[in-house]
């Protein structure tokens, strides 16, 4: 099924940014939806290199970018030495340190809306984020926060001029979790929460931004990274 682009990075920065987060250089994109995924991990990427030190001290370090990967293959990528799962996307918490999404997954979520994907990548960006914070800035619904994350992430993006929002792309991912739940691991409401939740999460980060994604005690002045 052919998708018009709604959310994408800028011609001109994507040119000049073939290579980012932690190293890892894509391959020339060869579909719409690997083009959708890199402008994903550019917008959300740049937008954390340029807006880190507005709201947290230390340095941003970027995960390293896996990518795509087949998880029905006997040569899957491993986290903490344990296979990743089928139709899955993660952030590696360990020292690996990385993001990664199963390709049957993207495809699955994509055939509903390029703006799919962006989530997928946004939300695992979320949760690298999460594992740079003090305790004191992590919610105990670590899922919701990292959806949280991901709306502001690419809200920031947009007002940056790096990724270009239509006003179908939120609906379009509402549609996508609710037809797509408990279908997959990476939509399985008893780990994510509800479609209408994650939904909510998402939003409340486009327009609060990313304190709006914090806990409402915590401050995020004078409030330390953790070093990696």
């Amino acid at each position: 099924m052919a998708h018009r682009h709604r959310m994408r990075v800028c011609a001109g920065l994507a040119a000049a940014l073939l290579a980012v987060s932690g190293g890892h250089a894509f391959a020339a994109p060869n579909d719409a939806m690997t083009e959708d995924i890199e402008a994903a991990v550019l917008g959300v990427d740049v937008y954390w290199e340029d807006h880190w030190s507005d709201f947290f001290t230390e340095t941003y370090v970027p995960p390293t970018v896996l990518g795509e990967y087949d998880g029905a293959s006997a040569n899957a990528p491993t986290c903490g030495g344990e296979p990743l799962d089928d139709d899955n996307a993660v952030y590696c918490s360990t020292d690996e340190d990385y993001v990664a999404w199963d390709t049957d997954l993207m495809r699955f979520g994509y055939q509903y809306g390029d703006a799919f994907v962006y989530l997928v990548v946004a939300h695992e960006w979320g949760h690298a984020i999460q594992n740079r914070l003090d305790a004191v800035l992590q919610t105990v619904d670590g899922e919701l926060q990292a959806d949280c994350l991901a709306g502001a992430e690419l809200e920031g993006a947009a007002q940056d001029g790096m990724v270009v929002f239509d006003s179908g792309d939120v609906d379009e991912v509402h549609t996508a979790l609710v037809r797509d739940a408990d279908k997959t691991p990476w939509t399985k409401e008893g780990d994510h929460g509800s479609a209408s939740e994650r939904v909510d999460a998402f939003t409340l980060g486009q327009e609060l931004g990313v304190e709006g994604c914090l806990p409402d005690e915590a401050s995020t002045e004078g409030t330390a990274a953790l070093d990696r």
